[in-house]
């Protein structure tokens, strides 16, 4: 018997001006479709259709792209909560006593019912097989109820205090975490101040360097305003090397039994890459990111020929 084994081997050299690498991390294996999208997203603000292009050739835009991480002032997370039973008065009552108790364990917390809402989501049929000789006949056993648990706290660290209590009324699966912003509208103001701060540096540039001169008025072509909450901006990987199999006559005698790859998912926001100013470029935890694309055109000032 010869079966042919391929190793797929990491390869780690060991070198003065390779070092740097290592700062990439595990990251590196993500495909990175979450972030990849978003930036997809603000690339596509910077094309101008035919129509929208300046008339003439004596005008020119003047643009500028600014970000702003903004740390969340609110959270929501969201708890899935099911129950099964014989009849929907049996779902009614596990699902009542779960939530009595659930509720009950968040007052140590400081979270009243004024944070919290139950969303009704889908009350099901339950079908199970009765086999009867050669047939399999298909039956209803029982219901399912399922329901929302929605919380809202400020405290990021209670998170993980949320998670136990959780758990410790048999409530296993946390949906989502939503961010909340409160003032949009400080921000959309904060990313317009920048933005224009921007633009009135690169005229003054285009001036000292290149003699070009623009003339007001200005005109607003394009104010583009996005924002980026962290529920969308996760990518994940699995961070492992193993070994092929190649195809062979005796292959058909093998039960192959992989092993249990862990999955890493991690916050990949949008960096500094393409914008002319970011606004609390450090990020230690995941943010909410505004973006404003604005661009402006100008006359541009002609020289009068001698």
């Amino acid at each position: 018997m010869r079966t042919s084994i391929v190793l797929g081997l990491a390869l780690f050299v060991v070198a003065p001006g390779l070092c740097r690498g290592q700062f990439g991390g595990n990251a590196t294996f993500s495909a990175s479709a979450s972030k990849s999208k978003a930036e997809l997203r603000e690339r596509s603000k910077h094309t101008v259709p035919e129509q929208e292009r300046p008339p003439t050739g004596t005008s020119m835009f003047v643009d500028a792209d600014v970000l702003m991480n903004v740390k969340a002032d609110e959270y929501v997370v969201v708890f899935g909560l099911a129950q099964e039973g014989a009849t929907v008065a049996e779902c009614c009552q596990k699902m009542d006593a779960t939530v009595k108790e659930f509720t009950e364990a968040l007052k140590a917390i400081k979270i009243g019912e004024g944070d919290l809402f139950l969303d009704f989501v889908t009350q099901t049929k339950i079908y199970g097989f009765e086999v009867m000789g050669d047939i399999a006949r298909e039956k209803l056993v029982g219901f399912e109820l399922k329901k929302n648990f929605s919380i809202r706290f400020t405290d990021r660290a209670l998170i993980d205090k949320l998670v136990i209590i959780a758990a410790q009324s048999k409530i296993y699966d946390l949906i989502k975490v939503d961010y909340v912003v409160k003032d949009v509208e400080l921000v959309q103001e904060k990313l317009m101040d920048e933005a224009t701060k921007v633009i009135q540096k690169k005229i003054a540039r285009y001036d000292k360097l290149l003699g070009i001169k623009l003339l007001p008025p200005a005109q607003v072509y394009a104010e583009v305003p996005a924002a980026y909450y962290p529920t969308e901006m996760y990518d994940s990987y699995r961070a492992a090397e193993t070994e092929e199999i190649d195809g062979s006559l005796d292959r058909k005698n093998y039960v192959i039994q992989r092993s249990r790859k862990s999955a890493t998912a991690y916050f990949n926001g949008l960096d500094g890459d393409g914008f002319d100013k970011v606004i609390n470029p450090v990020i230690i935890e995941p943010v909410v990111q505004f973006t404003l694309h604005l661009k402006v055109k100008y006359e541009v000032e002609q020289t009068k020929a001698k």
